[in-house]
């Protein structure tokens, strides 16, 4: 199977500038880059998306460069909506060293910051080299800028399209880039690139978009209500990305594995026939959380991520650590430590609705303290930072010692 029949059997190709790239794909050795702007100190998972692409064409001989852009992100890339909100300098630039420190760690990709070459090109200089390249009504029909003319867009926006093909005209002069790799949003963006270098140079370049990879809900992966799932570890805890991927639904976890993941196509057949079988089993799942986290973070962080989460599915949590007990039970709902009785602890905090009830969950081994079974109405919680109270087998609080 070559280079490019993989892509297209994983579901990775959404668009080619050029049937030529095809062949330039399985047999030469193209230098490509992938680009993303410094919005934040780290990349999510989103971007992992992305750049195991670039991972899979690297593998096959071809030379990768990481675009942070530091000029670009000083504009904003065109939301879909509405106009991204202007950060600060000294956010940008924190952002971008956060990024390339990142980017050297996890991919060890060749990094550029589109700020070395755009800082001193001057306004007059950028309308006459660049700017005169670029049609008015080419530009109106690309679909995100099409998309904005209803609501309204900025002119600083509008511009972002000619900034990002300078980016590309820079490296194919400068590093014989000839290709630009990026989720499908990026389409225009990259097209009206080929059609700069076309035109200043008289040379071909070429781009290929992938799908964006979407939830269930069809948000883009990895988003939930606007919260990235971060790649920094200390932004997303292993075991938060582990439940996040050991979650996912039965109808994607399939596309997943062949998108996210270096397993062998024959294998996630298999593992698919598995699935079909036995869903409950979640195999597909666990193997998933299992490839990325590894990837990402190395066999001892997803080890560990798998053992607090079996932890927390048997009960067995007395061993857990406050650290892990914090990254555990983020989100759920906490009370202040009281030195109370528990049968009026639980009522009191609304935990159960009446003492009567409360006995009836203790009685029957309902309520757990620290993963042991309490049935004593009179139990005084430890002195202690945490203590966490399960209700059922689902229902957990945590209860956190006041200063």
């Amino acid at each position: 199977m070559t280079l490019y029949d993989e892509l297209v059997e994983r579901g990775l190709i959404k668009d080619i500038t050029s049937k030529d790239l095809i062949d330039k794909l399985n047999h030469e050795k193209l230098t490509f880059y992938i680009g993303t702007d410094p919005t934040a100190d780290s990349m999510h998972i989103g971007h992992y998306s992305s750049f195991l692409i670039s991972k899979r064409l690297a593998k096959y001989g071809h030379h990768p460069i990481l675009l942070i852009g530091g000029a670009t992100g000083r504009i904003g890339d065109p939301k879909p909506s509405s106009e991204r909100e202007m950060k600060s300098i000294l956010e940008i630039e924190k952002n971008v060293e956060g990024l390339s420190q990142q980017a050297k760690n996890i991919f060890g990709f060749e990094i550029v910051n589109n700020w070395d070459w755009s800082q001193n090109i001057n306004f007059v200089d950028f309308l006459r080299d660049y700017g005169k390249y670029f049609n008015v009504n080419y530009m109106l029909d690309k679909d995100i800028i099409r998309r904005r003319l209803e609501t309204g867009i900025t002119y600083t926006e509008f511009s972002y399209m000619i900034m990002q093909s300078l980016d590309f005209l820079h490296l194919f002069q400068t590093k014989n880039c000839v290709l630009q790799v990026a989720g499908s949003d990026q389409w225009g963006n990259i097209t009206a690139g080929v059609d700069l270098i076309k035109k200043k140079t008289g040379c071909d370049a070429y781009g290929l978009v992938m799908p964006l990879i979407l939830d269930k809900d069809g948000n883009k992966f990895g988003k939930s209500e606007g919260n990235a799932l971060w790649l920094d570890k200390n932004k997303t805890s292993p075991y938060e990305l582990y439940q996040y991927l050991i979650n996912t639904d039965d109808t994607l976890v399939i596309d997943y594995l062949k998108k996210l993941t270096f397993l062998d196509l024959d294998e996630i057949k298999k593992i698919e026939e598995e699935h079909r079988l036995h869903p409950e089993n979640r195999m597909a799942q666990k193997i998933l959380a299992k490839e990325i986290i590894t990837d990402l973070h190395g066999n001892e962080e997803y080890l560990h991520a798998k053992e607090v989460s079996e932890s927390l599915f048997t009960g067995n949590i007395k061993n857990l650590t406050e650290e892990e007990i914090e990254t555990v039970f983020k989100g759920i709902p906490t009370i202040e430590y009281e030195n109370t009785h528990l049968l009026d602890f639980l009522v009191d905090h609304h935990i159960v609705s009446s003492k009567r009830e409360g006995r009836e969950f203790l009685v029957n081994h309902a309520i757990t303290v620290n993963g042991e079974n309490v049935i004593d109405e009179n139990f005084i919680l430890e002195d202690k930072k945490y203590n966490i109270i399960r209700r059922g087998k689902k229902k957990y609080y945590l209860v956190k010692k006041g200063k």
